[in-house]
């Protein structure tokens, strides 16, 4: 694959001055291509597992030309270097200083071991949907083949999702 890549990544976190950690990743993201637009930052209480941190997820749009492979490996670095330990493998969920999910790359449809794109849970998240809505709500899900608006609509979390800052 060749060219340049439209990424839609969604930062999450609830342990440590989350805030800085965001605004770091998002300098770091810059050696790595363009940073466009950012959502402001969103509230929301753990989802999959219990925690008394509130989490903060922002979306961010970054242009790259690296392929979604290489991506993925660059964003688990700025994960390592930005105080993640680890990611789970049992599919359980913990908090975390960040995580960063690739949550679209252009209208691409990938399904590896490593890597699945669109990510696979972002239709039954709130705290996704709602800071996607907020810039790219007219974005179109190359699976579902609805606009980002449209999956909000239908989510069928009820969280709360609440706006703490203008952007990240």
């Amino acid at each position: 694959m060749n060219g340049t890549f439209r990424y839609l990544l969604l930062l999450g976190g609830n342990l440590g001055n989350v805030e800085a950690t965001f605004d770091d990743v998002v300098g770091r993201l810059a050696s790595l291509g363009i940073v466009g637009q950012k959502s402001a930052i969103y509230y929301s209480r753990a989802w999959g597992f219990e925690s008394d941190d509130i989490f903060r997820n922002a979306v961010v749009e970054l242009h790259s030309h690296l392929a979604p492979s290489e991506m993925l490996e660059e964003l688990k670095t700025l994960e390592r270097l930005s105080g993640r330990t680890k990611k789970s493998t049992d599919g359980g969920y913990a908090s975390r200083t960040i995580d960063i999910d690739i949550l679209f790359c252009n209208n691409l449809i990938i399904k590896q071991p490593q890597l699945v794109i669109p990510h696979p849970r972002l239709h039954l998240r709130r705290f996704t949907l709602v800071p996607l809505c907020e810039k790219w709500k007219e974005w179109k899900h190359p699976v579902f083949m609805k606009e980002m608006q449209t999956l909000l609509d239908e989510c069928p979390d009820t969280a709360d999702v609440w706006a703490t800052s203008p952007s990240v």
